[in-house]
């Protein structure tokens, strides 16, 4: 609902953006040998930081069920599940909306800054999406967990796009 609200505000298709929100985390219950297996199955590339990490590999086996189990055939929602995890440079605006939406939901609550990303989120989403990366990168080099360069190369392009220092 949360995806589908901020397609309201920012001229997305809601039904696009509910399905999308709906489906997203379709593969998240999947253990990280369901996730590899997945990925070895269906020849989907596999980074080292996914490797490291495979409950990153979420998006991408969750966009594949979608197609195969849920017969999604539009390639913006599928874009939209696949990136949610790391993002990615020259998201569309539904797959934005989706980052966003998954970062700020209200069943959230450990996530830094959630009060303002929230606010600004329906104000500017290019400016939260910006907002939520650097404080994920911020997380995760604190605790020196797994960073997914992809999820690097998103903060950078979209802070270079918005003039975000």
């Amino acid at each position: 609902y949360t995806a589908a609200n901020l397609a309201a505000v920012y001229g997305e298709d809601a039904n696009k953006a509910l399905f999308a929100g709906l489906l997203h985390d379709c593969a998240k219950n999947l253990s990280d040998k369901e996730l590899l297996a997945a990925c070895k199955k269906n020849a989907l590339p596999v980074s080292e930081a996914e490797n490291a990490a495979p409950y990153l590999l979420h998006g991408k086996v969750g966009a594949l069920l979608a197609e195969e189990e849920f017969q999604v055939r539009d390639d913006d929602i599928l874009n939209a599940i696949r990136s949610h995890t790391t993002g990615r440079p020259e998201m569309s605006l539904l797959e934005r909306i989706v980052f966003v939406a998954d970062y700020m939901e209200p069943w959230r609550s450990h996530a830094s800054n959630l009060p303002e990303i929230r606010r600004e989120a329906y104000r500017d989403l290019d400016a939260a999406l910006v907002h939520i990366l650097k404080d994920t990168l911020k997380h995760l080099s604190e605790a020196k967990a797994v960073v997914d360069p992809q999820t690097l190369k998103t903060y950078e392009y979209y802070r270079d796009l918005t003039g975000d220092c």
